[in-house]
């Protein structure tokens, strides 16, 4: 499936997944008018997956460091293996078309589903921030774990 920029459109999908009770305690919802300035915002870039697949939000573009984050993902539909078709176009994007150096991302340290897929992905272990992350809907703290992907160890780089 190929990725496309999100649009006003999209804000709908993009909220029926971030308050979808399998997925809210592991992602933050924004609203539709802090979605508008990612849309706005040169540094930051709003996609969705296919038709509706999934959404993913980066951040941090153009950082001098070369770093990008990988803000936000979620799947409409979390089984059957998308999860690492999904990330892996997510990184194609971001070292190819963004130049990224370097993708980090967040997640949950109960979110055991997303570090199985970012550590398949190549992604590394690079810390655990304790009880630091509050969520709602669960009322209370959880643990949030960094991940990063270097250009050099990604394994979807050009080796021609």
């Amino acid at each position: 499936m190929n990725l496309r920029p999100a649009t006003p459109a999209d804000f709908g999908f993009i909220r029926r997944l971030t308050t979808d009770p399998a997925n809210a305690p592991f992602i933050g919802d924004d609203d539709e008018a802090q979605l508008a300035r990612y849309l706005d915002d040169k540094a930051a870039r709003v996609l969705i997956w296919g038709d509706e697949g999934g959404f993913a939000i980066f951040r941090e573009i153009g950082d001098a460091s070369g770093r990008v984050e990988l803000f936000r993902l979620a799947l409409a539909q979390t089984s059957g293996g998308g999860g690492a078709d999904f990330v892996a176009a997510l990184l194609r994007f971001a070292f190819d078309d963004l130049g990224a150096q370097r993708v980090w991302l967040d997640t949950s340290g109960e979110n055991l589903r997303a570090q199985r897929v970012y550590e398949r992905a190549g992604f590394v272990l690079e810390g655990r921030l304790r009880a630091h992350w509050y969520r709602p809907i669960l009322g209370r703290s959880v643990d949030l774990l960094l991940f990063g992907l270097m250009r050099d160890e990604w394994s979807g780089k050009d080796t021609s």
